[in-house]
């Protein structure tokens, strides 16, 4: 991965509410640049509507308005005339990668690696990656970067404060093992000015 990277995140790495913080985080790292649509926002904030009756509506509307204004230039748009002359093995899907494709993103991240094969997404220039490769990935390269965003997201639960290994079982929890046994690697070494591989 280099600067100038654009990545598109799906639908369901935004439901799961720490998968969430911890993408979000790295998206202002500036690492790389995070799109997404308002079609993708419309998904899991359904999706977590209908499965969550303590979730506030409001809230979550608040919520996907601060997303989109911590970001800049974070919405993918007019990807709509060419949703319908792309295939997928979810036609639902089709609005993504007709998003990735205009947005000229190079990697897709998602849980759903089998409905957006990587033979069909290499055609045009896009990589599909789940979230545990591409921080994993991100933390291979920068190290620094993503252990201080990881830092500055534990450092924000206060309800109930959690340690940080408290945290990776909560990132573990998210299906981020990869992540998880990289990060294990640096407990106990705050503060991680000395962490290398983070010259530009």
């Amino acid at each position: 991965m280099a600067r100038g990277l654009t990545v598109l995140y799906d639908a369901c790495v935004f439901y799961p509410s720490h998968l969430r913080d911890i993408l979000m985080q790295l998206a202002t790292t500036g690492l790389f640049a995070a799109k997404w649509t308002e079609q993708i926002h419309d998904e899991w904030t359904r999706n977590l509507l209908q499965n969550r009756a303590d979730i506030d509506a409001d809230k979550l509307k608040n919520l996907r308005k601060l997303i989109n204004q911590s970001i800049p230039d974070c919405l993918a748009t007019g990807f709509e005339y060419i949703i319908s002359s792309l295939e997928l093995p979810d036609p639902d899907d089709q609005h993504v990668l007709a998003a990735a494709i205009t947005a000229n993103v190079d990697i897709l991240v998602t849980f759903n690696l089998k409905d957006f094969p990587s033979s069909l997404l290499a055609q045009h220039g896009i990589e599909v990656q789940h979230p545990d490769d591409f921080i994993a990935d991100l933390l291979d390269l920068k190290p620094l970067q993503v252990i201080q965003a990881v830092q500055t997201i534990q450092n924000r639960l206060k309800s109930p404060p959690v340690s940080f290994d408290e945290y990776l079982e909560i990132l573990l929890r998210q299906g981020l093992p990869i992540t998880v046994s990289m990060l294990s690697q640096f407990r106990g070494k705050r503060p991680l000015s000395g962490v290398e591989g983070d010259a530009d």
